[in-house]
């Protein structure tokens, strides 16, 4: 596995080992590695001829600096994960090499970026974007791989993919989920055991809506019952529920007559987590 640390460097290596024929598939990470990633690696693997991961803490998509400084990092560990993975090169660049000085560029899904789980990190889509238009125009991949945990993120990558013609196929990856059920994040393992153990009401509320899902409900019902069951648990600040339309992230109300997608976010002491699901009805 070849570790680059700067934009030249990886230019460098592609140009050198890339066939004509080689697809390469982009796993964006910001590292603290878990199996959630290692699922987006088996993905890339099965798609593309060349894998490439980038560990990178972007520092533009955090609101709080606290935030970005208490953000978890082992680099050796994480690259101990990816060779065994089967990666074929990482990136791990500065932020100097990333946002050049005198940096003025931004990248932003003006709509999406400022709705749902936007509202609740203000600008925090905003970094996303730009940060990874940098990585595509960097790597140059034919296939980029997101966990979609991260939902909304997944559907704003997907329309600045499509708005700025880049050639590249974006694939969501299932989230992956420990034995209790709680959404896989790097995020986790700042949670302290009382709160760790409380942070399962948010896929347990979601499970909870599924099977409600299944029967001749509402929207305005889901709604309460998620509500009810994470503010039941006295150590969830509930921050958002958006429950919306699947296929076009807009407000869902009514009766349940399509696929939904419900998008939670909760503060559990210092640690802001989310979760995901899609529901059919």
């Amino acid at each position: 596995m070849i570790v680059c640390r700067s934009i030249s460097e990886i230019r460098s290596s592609i140009a050198a080992s890339k066939k004509p024929t080689d697809t390469i598939g982009l796993v964006p990470t910001m590292g603290f590695l878990h199996n959630g990633h290692m699922a987006l690696v088996e993905q890339a693997k099965a798609k593309a001829s060349c894998v490439i991961a980038t560990i990178y803490v972007n520092p533009s998509q955090f609101g709080e600096a606290t935030d970005l400084d208490a953000y978890p990092r082992n680099e050796s560990r994480d690259l101990v994960m990816l060779e065994a993975a089967g990666v074929d090169t990482v990136l791990i660049p500065d932020t100097g090499d990333i946002y050049p000085e005198g940096d003025e560029t931004i990248v932003e899904t003006t709509r999406l970026a400022n709705t749902l789980h936007g509202k609740v990190r203000p600008g925090h889509f905003r970094g996303v974007t730009t940060v990874v238009a940098r990585l595509f125009n960097i790597v140059q991949p034919d296939f980029a791989f997101f966990g979609e945990k991260d939902f909304q993120q997944l559907q704003v990558i997907k329309r600045m993919v499509r708005d700025l013609h880049f050639p590249i196929q974006i694939i969501g990856v299932p989230t992956v989920r420990e034995a209790d059920g709680l959404a896989m994040s790097s995020r986790n393992v700042r949670l302290p055991e009382a709160d760790r153990a409380a942070a399962v009401v948010l896929s347990q509320a979601l499970t909870q809506a599924a099977h409600l899902a299944r029967q001749e409900t509402t929207i305005s019902a889901i709604d309460d019952l998620i509500r009810g069951m994470i503010n039941s648990e006295s150590r969830a600040d509930l921050s958002a529920v958006d429950i919306v339309w699947s296929d076009t992230l807009e407000p869902a109300q009514g009766p349940l007559t399509k696929p939904i997608a419900i998008m939670l976010s909760a503060q559990f002491g210092d640690v802001l987590l989310i979760d995901q699901r899609e529901i059919a009805p």
